[in-house]
């Protein structure tokens, strides 16, 4: 698939658009910490026609810029999906999210409502799980982060990533997708900044407010998720008024690459709803 890029604010973000324009919503699919746009490979393909789909890198990650001076907290990359948003010309999308990605996803709902038509959360931080196993990384690897060699970090975060598989080797190439942007100076740069950025959390105002929410939302979760468990997904579900859970039994954390047809089958039933 090809892609382009978009300057927001001096910071290119690498995205491609898919699918076929129709009356359908757009989706804007959000990835997670240290993954990339390469998360939804196998999702896009199965997606209905009729939507206008974008997929894109976040500041940091993939083929976007690295952050530099560009804040990578959840509230800076949520204020960069509305960002791309204006310059896209889309006035409300659905917004799917996984893990990190689904707290950009949340706070993009919270903050900007009138630009959100439907919410999907995968394996999705949430109240005081931020952001998963990146915050238990990043509180106890940053003070030393900088200082370790390049292979050293890419060895944790790589124990990391498969943790989120119920069979490790089924993400390995995944995971040297994930990393490959890591494995220069620069690149350690880069998840070091991340890594500062998840030790601070997710927004305070987001979990308060979660029970305000009154768009049609859908929670899709992998049953054997180790970074983030499936019992946050029913606080999630009890506390989002018109939320719908569905459970994988077979997955889990990368629910999107174990079970892409159940994540593209729960976006689409999503979309259908009012």
């Amino acid at each position: 698939m090809r892609g382009e890029f978009l300057d927001l604010g001096g910071a290119r973000l690498y995205y491609y658009a898919a699918g076929t324009r129709g009356a359908g919503v757009p989706v804007v699919f959000l990835h997670g910490f240290s993954t990339s746009s390469h998360l939804w490979s196998d999702v896009v393909p199965l997606m209905p026609a009729g939507h206008r789909l974008v997929v894109l890198d976040l500041l940091g990650y993939g083929r976007s810029d690295r952050p530099l001076t560009h804040p990578v907290d959840v509230g800076a990359h949520a204020d960069r999906i509305v960002a791309m948003l204006d310059e896209l010309r889309i006035d409300r999308a659905c917004i799917v999210g996984h893990g990190m990605g689904g707290g950009i996803a949340q706070t993009v709902a919270i903050r900007h409502a009138a630009r959100v038509s439907h919410l999907c959360l995968i394996d999705s931080v949430a109240f005081d799980r931020w952001p998963i196993a990146g915050g238990r990384l990043a509180r106890a690897a940053l003070p030393a982060a900088r200082w370790l060699p390049s292979k050293v970090l890419l060895g944790v975060l790589r124990r990391e990533l498969a943790r989120g598989y119920v069979d490790p080797a089924r993400g390995e190439r995944s995971i040297d997708l994930y990393l490959r942007p890591f494995a220069d100076a620069g690149g350690q740069a880069a998840i070091v900044a991340h890594l500062r950025a998840l030790a601070g959390g997710g927004p305070a105002d987001v979990a308060p407010r979660l029970s305000t929410l009154t768009l049609p939302t859908s929670l899709v979760w992998g049953e054997h998720d180790r970074l983030v468990p499936v019992s946050l997904a029913y606080r999630l579900e009890t506390t989002i008024p018109r939320a719908a859970l569905d459970v994988i039994d077979d997955a889990g954390h990368f629910t999107p690459e174990e079970s892409p047809r159940r994540i593209a089958d729960a976006i689409a039933t999503l979309l259908e709803r009012r």
